[in-house]
């Protein structure tokens, strides 16, 4: 038997279903008119945004990295509810743009932009977060020829990273960001030839839980701005000072200590160096806004029995849930929060296997987990899928196509 990753606190039975929004399951999936199927909650959205506002200090900016989730309706609550949006590609400019956000609150990362989204935003006035030399070079010249200045910050590579961040995305060798060392002189050459100086971004990693490592990080972001704004010889408009904050999904994790990092972010801006009074500070944050508020709905359509182990066949699988499935960098497969979502107040009876509808045995959502007795046409629910599942599942694998979304 192995161990479910924790759901998420507030989730509640109504007439023995799991209830989402105040509606169950079987209403969802009915009004939806099909599964598998993504349910998002808009007071799990306002509410996680609430206690982070309350924990972290005034003057802290929080953006939305829409990797994580670009649902149309999900974007426009978003943007009533944080202070910029990070995008990662031109293909998220333009949902950003279908959704009304203002472009003017959006930042552009990425390592390889090609000279097409370059040029949308430059003529949409979105802040470009430079990775290299070349890119500052092309953005300049684009914006030569629209007569548009460009924004520019530049993306910075640390020498340091995020103590145990799921994927570190700083320190030595990386395709993210300018090495530490060259920024001053790329941040001159944009600042010389007219560029709108934007700042500076600095992301470490993702997904950590140790609320002392983000502390540390954080610490040392902080510091590292002060020293390049001093080389750059140039006052910083703005740093983001990247993410990181992670969110509980396997057995044994414990909710990030958000309170702590509030209070000593709190003490680092009391005492801030000139460099860095008069920018303006700011996180980026995906999973952390809108992980929790997302449930995966997928209906059994087969339960079979192979050489002793049961089997729960779902009609949804690993092209909606890549990461449930343990194949989204994760080294050693372990359960996500699942539950049985029509019985969701029954009590576990069996050990089972929730599987997926694909042609490979790395379709796998649940491995020898303790579950009520499932039936065909049991609603399986799977938690923590508000972030990097419709996003960044291969939906297009075996023709499946994407799951029906929906925003309660």
């Amino acid at each position: 038997m192995k161990p479910l990753g924790p759901i998420p606190a507030g989730f509640e039975a109504v007439d023995g279903e799991l209830a989402i929004g105040g509606m169950t399951a079987s209403v969802l999936v009915a009004q939806a008119g099909r599964t598998p199927l993504f349910v998002y909650s808009k007071d799990r959205l306002e509410r996680r945004m609430a206690e982070l506002r309350a924990a972290m200090p005034d003057r802290l900016g929080i953006n939305y990295a829409i990797k994580a989730n670009s649902f149309e309706p999900l974007l426009k609550v978003m943007a009533g509810l944080v202070d910029g949006f990070d995008i990662a590609s031109g293909g998220e400019l333009a949902m950003a743009q279908a959704a009304g956000l203002d472009p003017s609150r959006i930042s552009f990362a990425g390592p390889g932009k090609r000279d097409i989204e370059l040029e949308a935003a430059i003529a949409a006035g979105v802040t470009l977060n430079c990775e290299s030399r070349n890119e500052v070079d092309r953005a300049l010249a684009i914006g030569e020829r629209l007569g548009s200045t460009p924004r520019i910050a530049l993306r910075v590579n640390p020498s340091f990273e995020l103590r145990g961040s799921g994927m570190k995305m700083g320190g030595g060798a990386k395709p993210f960001g300018i090495d530490e060392d060259l920024v001053p002189e790329i941040a001159r050459r944009a600042i010389d030839a007219g560029a709108e100086w934007k700042g500076l971004h600095i992301f470490t990693g993702s997904q950590a839980l140790s609320a002392e490592a983000i502390i540390e990080t954080q610490g040392n972001v902080l510091d590292l701005a002060d020293r390049l704004s001093g080389e750059i010889g140039a006052p910083l408009p703005k740093l983001n000072m990247g993410g990181g904050f992670g969110i509980p999904y396997f057995h044994g994790d414990e909710p990030l200590d958000i309170a702590a990092i509030g209070e000593a972010l709190e003490a680092r801006f009391a005492a801030l160096p000139d460099s860095l009074f008069g920018a303006h500070l700011c996180i980026e944050l995906g999973r952390y806004l809108v992980g929790e508020s997302g449930v995966y709905l997928t209906r059994i359509v087969d339960r079979k029995v192979s050489h002793g182990t049961t089997y729960l066949v779902t009609d949804g699988g690993l092209h909606h849930q890549l990461a449930a499935s343990g194949n989204f960098g994760t080294v050693v497969r372990r359960n996500y929060p699942v539950a049985i979502a029509s019985r969701f107040d029954a009590r576990p009876e069996e050990e089972a296997y929730v599987v997926g509808c694909l042609c490979t045995p790395l379709d796998r959502l649940a491995d020898g987990a303790m579950l009520p007795r499932a039936q065909v046409g049991d609603l399986v629910a799977v938690f923590c899928a508000g972030a990097y599942g419709a996003s960044a599942s291969p939906s297009a694998f075996l023709g499946q196509g994407p799951a029906a979304e929906m925003l309660v």
